[in-house]
């Protein structure tokens, strides 16, 4: 049994302090450490082997969710019963749901995810806004992919809001971060994967795509920035540059709808008659 700690009564409290300051990313970087927030993060985060550190709760929090504190402490994780002033403290949410865990970094090495012979990835090249990344990612893992990619150029994967924002599908599948583009694209291609652009501008429509049978192999999608899109440099890069169809009035498609539109389209594929998935499975 992990021990309790007393109740954290001060937000002055070394702990406390050590935990508040990973809300910037330089100190994330420094600890390699991250908050998950909220009960469906942590209890992700419990589950995923050793990547639990710490957790800190209210009293209400820690009766309310007694299993995920529970799945905490079997993991390893030091449990801190903490008011809710050190629990605002911590958070970086305007209402927090009682419950804050400090995380080990897990993203993946890209070489590791080559070499898992991926058959759907989601590389997300300049993307700025952490919200949208970890939509993205949930979009991701929902459809069935077998990693993300973010580039250099691209936001930092632990941002709070980035993490809140995938709801827990970050202990879920693979994530490589920090590659430069040009390295994403030469890898995944080398690995087999055909590399397709999304861009509202593409010379290539979706459901034509889908109608000449060209998706049902091993494919990255590659995103861009929400205000402008890929670069041409990056858009050169890839394969093919496939638009989204708007059949009604809508001007576009914000960045996650298109990520999700685009890879539950390849899942599709992927899944039907002589798809890289109708053998194996998923």
């Amino acid at each position: 049994m992990v021990p309790v700690s007393p109740e954290l009564i001060s937000p002055r409290s070394p702990r406390v302090a050590a935990a508040r300051r990973l809300g910037k990313r330089n100190f994330r970087g420094k600890e390699r450490l991250f908050l998950a927030e909220g009960p469906q993060a942590v209890r992700e985060a419990a589950g995923h082997g050793d990547t639990l550190v710490e957790l800190f709760a209210t009293v209400e929090a820690a009766e309310r969710y007694a299993d995920i504190v529970g799945a905490a402490r079997d993991a390893g994780a030091r449990i801190h019963l903490a008011s809710e002033d050190v629990i605002a403290d911590i958070s970086t949410t305007v209402t927090p749901q009682g419950l804050v865990g400090v995380c080990r970094f897990l993203d993946t090495p890209f070489q590791e995810i080559l070499a898992a012979r991926p058959r759907l990835v989601a590389v997300l090249a300049h993307v700025r806004d952490p919200g949208n990344a970890g939509t993205v990612l949930r979009c991701a893992d929902a459809a069935g992919a077998d990693a993300v990619v973010l580039t250099d150029a691209s936001v930092d994967l632990y941002n709070p809001k980035a993490v809140r924002a995938s709801v827990g599908s970050l202990f879920h599948l693979p994530v490589a971060v920090g590659v430069p583009v040009e390295q994403a694209v030469a890898g995944l291609r080398d690995a087999g994967v055909r590399l397709l652009a999304a861009d509202g501008a593409g010379d290539r429509d979706l459901d034509d795509e889908l109608d000449k049978g060209t998706m049902g192999g091993p494919t990255a999608w590659v995103f861009g920035n929400e205000a402008w899109g890929l670069p041409e440099e990056t858009r050169a890069l890839t394969d093919a540059v496939v638009r989204v169809p708007i059949h009604g009035k809508a001007e576009s498609l914000n960045l996650a709808t298109a990520a999700a539109v685009c890879l539950y389209a390849s899942a599709r594929a992927q899944r039907a008659a002589g798809g890289c998935r109708s053998v194996t499975g998923s």
